[in-house]
């Protein structure tokens, strides 16, 4: 964090921060009294920050160096991975950006649903529909693992469900105030599955594996892959098959 403090102080000029320059400074950026008097704290405790002397810093802290620094939103939420803090968002994002809602279009042979950090489905093309079933009917894939088995007719349900639980359980850390994430986890909470699985606190990642989807025409085998999308805390599962396989064949007769 002391570093990256320091790299972005010597990436900026006064002007930048509608400040005059005066005098002839020794190197180049701003000083450190002028990023402390833009965020309001002292020269010295800003000092110790960059020395990497000071105490952890507080949200407030963070945020007001962010806007001293002119922090892209990107570099505002490194800086408080940096600082190990958890980030001051006050809802998960519910709406898909339009160019990936575009790209779920130009996937034909892929199917695609986005899920935000409460694990709805905000976003799917044709071919995920064809797969999963109706999405409009229960759109949250946690709702779907632990209270409604069988619209989660797949391979893989027991490893699912602790990177569900992972994922979910950071989610409440970075959005402890929202209703609409406190509503799913007390529904959640009516499986005992569910409250077991939390009680472990699982650290699971999502990545690449190989399932087995129970489907009207029959066992189909999918790729599954997953894309993180971290300005919006988003992801997107794509749901690929080999190609000149069976399951692709299958694909192109679904859609």
């Amino acid at each position: 964090m002391a570093r990256f403090l320091r790299d972005r102080r010597g990436g900026l000029r006064p002007a930048d921060v509608g400040l005059p320059r005066t005098g002839r400074s020794r190197t180049p950026g701003l000083r450190r009294e002028e990023v402390a008097g833009l965020a309001a704290m002292s020269v010295d405790y800003y000092a110790r920050l960059e020395q990497a002397r000071g105490p952890r810093p507080s949200p407030r802290i963070l945020d007001a160096l962010a806007t001293a620094l002119r922090l892209r939103e990107a570099e505002r939420r490194h800086l408080f991975r940096l600082a190990d803090t958890v980030f001051p968002a006050q809802t998960p994002v519910s709406t898909v950006r339009p160019h990936v809602a575009d790209m779920l279009r130009r996937l034909p042979e892929t199917g695609a649903v986005v899920t935000d950090a409460t694990y709805e489905i905000i976003a799917w093309n044709p071919l995920a529909e064809a797969l999963l079933g109706d999405l409009k009917t229960e759109p949250n894939l946690a709702r779907r693992r632990f209270l409604h088995p069988d619209l989660h007719r797949s391979t893989g349900a027991e490893e699912f469900g602790e990177i569900a639980v992972a994922r979910l359980r950071s989610s409440a850390a970075r959005y402890p105030d929202d209703p609409r994430l406190r509503d799913l986890l007390a529904d959640l909470n009516a499986s005992t599955e569910f409250r077991h699985i939390w009680a472990t606190n699982p650290v699971r990642t999502p990545g690449h594996r190989t399932k087995t989807l129970e489907h009207a025409r029959g066992p189909i085998k999918v790729d599954c892959d997953v894309l993180h999308l971290p300005d919006d805390d988003q992801q997107v599962v794509l749901m690929t098959a080999d190609p000149g396989s069976v399951t692709a064949k299958l694909f192109a007769s679904l859609v």
